[in-house]
């Protein structure tokens, strides 16, 4: 069991995906355990109690939850490798906030605009169009949020990328026409 890595997973969800990346990212080797949500094992109810979902790492038989909560932690544990968190600590707290913008305002606007219709509907595109100007804002003309490399807010957000599409189906307008 020496450094064993082991994710709770689920291939279509972009907090697993988030997981997966930064695994990929630091070159650790893991074993994914696909679950069944509408059937949860048990193993994912006692690594989980409290929320019961994943994404779960569970590294040497000791669980972390939550997605950002899990890029941190293998980020400090897997330290001798390209750091995915900067080192300043003003730049780490700015990283954090935008990860946090992109958990708590994007990603729940884009899916108020999935399960909406009519004026709420309308009102979910407004403001996910305006979630995506903030955050083109803070990327500027850099390649990646906040620094040289790819990082923690890029990461962030990438795993949503899949949803973009249907984002611009469900509200009629066109990323790359309003985010060139």
């Amino acid at each position: 069991m020496a450094n064993e890595v082991v994710l709770l997973d689920l291939k279509l969800s972009p907090f697993a995906a988030r997981v997966r990346i930064a695994l990929e990212e630091k070159g650790i080797e893991y074993k994914s355990k696909v679950e069944d949500l509408s059937n949860k094992s048990s193993t994912l109810l006692k690594m989980n109690p409290v929320h019961q979902k994943i994404p779960v790492l569970i590294h040497n038989g000791r669980p972390i939850c939550e997605s950002m909560v899990i890029v941190q932690y293998i980020d400090e544990v897997w330290s001798h490798k390209p750091s995915l968190l900067p080192s300043d600590p003003y730049r780490r707290a700015h990283a954090r906030f935008w990860a946090d913008y992109i958990d708590k305002k994007m990603y729940p606007t884009g899916r108020n605009l999935w399960a909406s219709e009519g004026e709420l509907k309308e009102s979910s595109k407004k403001d996910l169009i305006q979630c995506f100007k903030i955050l083109e804002e803070e990327l500027g003309d850099k390649l990646y949020f906040g620094d040289e490399s790819f990082g923690y807010i890029d990461l962030a957000l990438i795993s949503f990328h899949s949803f973009f599409y249907t984002f611009e189906t469900l509200g009629n307008w066109s990323m790359v026409a309003e985010f060139p």
